[in-house]
């Protein structure tokens, strides 16, 4: 008679093909995210000396079938490295991270808050004292005239532009 398996038996079980040709894949298109990067973002993330050199050497090709295959051996050599960093990383440097993200959005919400209350600017250099209030009044009021001229937002952008250099994204 077939019983089936306990719950203490899957546990023990490895993983199934599948899992780890997913798995693969994935190393593999980190390892092309990483070939994508300049020089200066790879020095900054720690990566073992093989796999900098792999990536460098990726860079170099021009074959497709050639281009593959360093790209496997990328895969292979991201088996034995910790790719959480890497990840968080690359996230940070796409926008996709949920702090960036966050960020942003404060910022966002700042420039907003700066067009629509008067009292804004005040709360801002409070909170951020290194600020340059006259450039900051300028900015807030020459956006709000292109909004009511329906000019092209130039110095909408570059209040939120300002406001990035001053607003800290560390949370």
């Amino acid at each position: 008679m077939n019983q089936l398996p306990d719950d203490e038996d899957l546990v023990d079980l490895p993983p199934s093909k599948t899992k780890i040709k997913k798995q693969m894949l994935e190393l593999q298109n980190i390892g092309e995210q990483l070939a994508d990067l300049n020089k200066d973002q790879l020095k900054e993330l720690e990566l073992p000396e093989n796999l900098r050199d792999a990536i460098n050497e990726v860079k170099k090709m021009t074959k497709f079938g050639a281009i593959n295959r360093q790209m496997q051996y990328i895969g292979r050599l991201m088996r034995d490295v910790d790719t959480t960093p890497i990840i968080a990383k690359l996230e940070v440097w796409n926008g996709t991270s949920k702090q960036h993200i966050t960020w942003l959005h404060q910022v966002e919400n700042w420039r907003d808050r700066l067009l629509a209350e008067p009292d804004a600017l005040t709360e801002l250099l409070a909170a951020y004292p290194q600020s340059d209030a006259q450039r900051l009044r300028a900015l807030i009021r020459n956006a709000i005239k292109e909004k009511e001229l329906l000019k092209p937002p130039k110095c909408f952008r570059e209040l939120f532009q300002v406001l990035r250099e001053i607003i800290p994204e560390s949370l």
